[in-house]
């Protein structure tokens, strides 16, 4: 098991970013988080320091690729990298209509240049000290595209096939990768669904979950297992098949 002493996590003012970097907060670890409020994020460094911590902030913005590449240039340098944990990302619906230009490209922005504008810069430095864990924030709605949110599902997708490939492509150099899929978390972002949400857990026990996966290097951690199973099975079914069900699903806001 993986034990990490300096560890990077975007999107680390609320939800499943904060709910991690206080899972990892100890004493004798370093943390370094970043996000695009910066009110928040002194409020959970505050609460990690509390807990014997050292924290480090950012207020960025993850598709900024050149404030990135700086950022983690500056935390890596200061701090070897032993994890980091492409976590930010945004998502939205079509219950007000079909989704625009505006929405789509401003999710994929966040969810997809976002992680690679995270990983990419800490992979050749983790490379070269030939150990270090990198986690990339997928969804169980990357198994298939829900009608209710096609960005969404379209940039979790594509993080989840390239991270896996990744894996595969950094393991000679001993650097490990996770694709994270979560279900249904209670964060900001689900806090606007106004449909039913199966197996709906806290992010502290998410957190836990995730924690748990990275640790053991597990290639996919994808909870809870019931919504995992469904999704799985939906994304591996003919279209013929689920079309018409996805086409009747309540819309995400």
């Amino acid at each position: 098991m993986r034990n990490f002493r300096s560890i990077l996590i975007t999107g680390a003012s609320s939800g499943l970013g904060a709910a991690l970097a206080l899972a990892y907060a100890a004493p004798g670890v370093f943390l370094h988080l970043g996000a695009r409020r910066g009110d928040l994020l002194e409020e959970v460094a505050a609460a990690c320091r509390a807990r014997g911590a050292e924290v480090g902030i950012a207020t960025i913005d993850v598709s900024d690729a050149s404030s990135m590449d700086a950022w983690i240039a500056g935390a890596d340098q200061g701090h070897p990298l032993d994890l980091i944990v492409a976590n930010a990302g945004i998502s939205g619906g079509t219950s007000g209509g079909r989704e625009d230009a505006a929405q789509t490209r401003a999710i994929f922005r966040v969810n997809l240049d976002g992680v690679l504008n995270t990983v990419l810069p800490v992979l050749p430095r983790m490379a070269q000290r030939g150990a270090g864990q990198v986690g990339i924030m997928a969804s169980l709605a990357g198994h298939r595209g829900f009608p209710g949110a096609p960005a969404y599902c379209g940039s979790k997708a594509a993080v989840k096939v390239w991270g896996e490939g990744l894996r595969g492509e950094m393991a000679s150099a001993g650097v490990g990768v996770s694709v994270i899929m979560p279900g249904f978390v209670t964060t900001p972002m689900t806090a606007v669904n106004e449909f039913p949400m199966p197996f709906l857990m806290s992010p502290e026990r998410a957190a836990a979950i995730i924690r748990r996966g990275l640790a053991g290097n597990r290639a996919r951690i994808a909870f809870p297992l019931p919504m995992a199973v469904a999704a799985w099975a939906i994304g591996a079914l003919s279209p013929a098949l689920t079309d018409r069900l996805l086409r009747a699903a309540p819309k995400k806001s």
